[in-house]
């Protein structure tokens, strides 16, 4: 009983999920949730390596940029199917963020932080300078939509949204599996303390290596459906503006909880869009709507509404050790 009431939000949100689509055929709704969909995946696997183990990694838009590449390259100009192409977009990635993870991670704290951004700026210059391969400033036109999955087909937008949701969800349980497994609490252990958990017997640059390389995957997982849901990728996808922004997603949803990169994501990202009539002008507005969140959920929306149900438990369980104590203290008069 108690797990259902704990998962009872999240089944009640994925419910409203699945009936989105019945319930409207504005398509530009399921385009925007869609989007949002698929920038979770990426800020879930940013989360893991940021959140849950204390590693800052700001190149995650260029792994995000990778894995769109890697599946645009393969099915425009190799002519590779596409859910092969997308299974090999997942593998490049992450051989891309197993190799510069194990230089990266050599290096702690902020200079960890700088050499990613780097890094970032290195894929993004790549990208745009490598013309013959990437096509540059141009980019990439006519990636191939989702390949069909015997009689199911992922051409509609309606489609394309239930796809896109299925892979959050799968997204969303594994990283609850491995957050609450032991590998999970080896992550937390090195944000805590890295010369702690050293001197308790954990290899750290080898679970600090693990949680990088599955957080870039993940990243190469949402470029892969990106590509194939936009059709058309550039190289402002690896800027550094792409970058900052999931960190933006991250940090307003709560860096480091399990809903925090969906709550942020789906905030900003709607946001963002139902200002989009407002032009330039939109970020007076989302810009101190931005700063009152840091201000006052400095752990996020998501890390504030935990911060208010532990004061909330605590305060009732002093309550109920008050009672208790003055029934037994009057019980002991008798």
């Amino acid at each position: 009983m108690s797990m259902v009431k704990r998962n009872a939000t999240p089944l009640i949100f994925l419910l409203i999920a699945l009936v989105v689509p019945l319930v409207t055929d504005n398509q530009y709704y399921l385009y925007i949730l869609t989007l949002a969909f698929i920038w979770s995946i990426a800020i879930y696997g940013m989360n893991l390596i940021s959140g849950y183990t204390g590693q800052l990694t700001l190149a995650h838009a260029g792994f995000f940029a990778i894995g769109a590449y890697s599946l645009g390259l393969l099915t425009v100009d190799v002519n590779v199917p596409y859910w092969l192409a997308f299974l090999l977009a997942c593998v490049i990635t992450t051989v891309a963020g197993l190799l510069i993870g194990l230089i990266a991670l050599r290096t702690k704290t902020h200079y960890f932080a700088i050499y990613t951004l780097c890094v970032g700026y290195i894929i993004y210059l790549i990208i745009y300078q490598w013309d013959e391969l990437t096509g540059g400033v141009r980019g990439l036109i006519g990636i191939e939509p989702p390949g069909a999955i015997g009689p199911i087909t992922f051409e509609s937008a309606e489609s394309n949204y239930y796809l896109v949701l299925a892979f959050l969800v799968l997204t969303i349980v594994f990283m609850k599996f491995i957050t609450e497994s032991l590998v999970g609490r080896t992550f937390v252990a090195i944000r805590n303390s890295e010369e702690l958990a050293q001197t308790i017997g954990i290899n750290t640059m080898k679970q600090k290596l693990l949680s990088f390389v599955i957080s870039t995957f993940f990243a190469g997982m949402a470029g892969a459906l990106y590509a194939s849901f936009v059709r058309f990728i550039g190289p402002e996808i690896s800027y550094t503006m792409t970058m900052f922004d999931m960190l933006t997603y991250l940090i307003v949803g709560g860096i480091g909880t399990m809903y925090g990169p969906l709550v942020g994501t789906f905030l900003i990202v709607t946001l963002t869009q139902s200002l989009q009539f407002m032009e330039e002008y939109r970020m007076l507005i989302f810009g101190p709507v931005l700063v009152l969140l840091v201000i006052f959920y400095p752990r996020g929306i998501v890390g504030g509404i935990q911060m208010w149900k532990a004061k909330r438990q605590y305060k009732k369980q002093q309550k109920m050790a008050k009672q208790a104590s003055n029934s037994s203290t009057y019980g002991g008069g008798d």
